[in-house]
């Protein structure tokens, strides 16, 4: 395994550590990092390692599960797709995601682009499920 990708899958498991936890363990974001965020209906941006995690506690403070469906080393980082489920005032909530990372030489990353489909409490979950039938989870 490359420099590179040794340095990408410690980097995802420290992102997926601070997903679930709302703790980012040292070394998970750069001081600089550049972090831009995709919402259904907005798009925010943070310009430091710090700010992206005060976004993270103030937009979305829960901790949680999250169910890894795959990861793309690339040439900079990594590119991870997954599901994200917490509760909240009572409901079982779930969005999908999917977030480019590029990682320095020391393991932190440095830009982050999240891609978001939004909340959905569990009337929405039921919705799709009595609407759609996934071929896969």
């Amino acid at each position: 395994m490359t420099t590179v990708a040794v340095r990408a899958d410690a980097s995802v498991a420290r992102l997926v550590e601070w997903l679930e936890t709302g703790v980012a363990p040292e070394g998970t974001f750069a001081v600089d990092c550049l972090t831009d965020l995709s919402l259904p209906h907005w798009r925010l941006q943070f310009g430091t390692g710090a700010a992206t995690l005060a976004a993270r506690r103030e937009l979305h403070p829960y901790p949680g599960v999250v169910r890894v469906e795959r990861v793309d080393r690339t040439e900079r980082g990594f590119v991870i797709a997954f599901e994200e489920r917490w509760r909240h005032e009572g409901q079982d909530w779930y969005c999908r995601e999917q977030i480019a990372g590029d990682v320095n030489d020391a393991g932190e990353i440095t830009e982050l682009w999240v891609y978001c489909t939004g909340d959905w409490d569990e009337a929405r979950q039921a919705e799709h499920a009595a609407e759609v039938t996934l071929l896969r989870p």
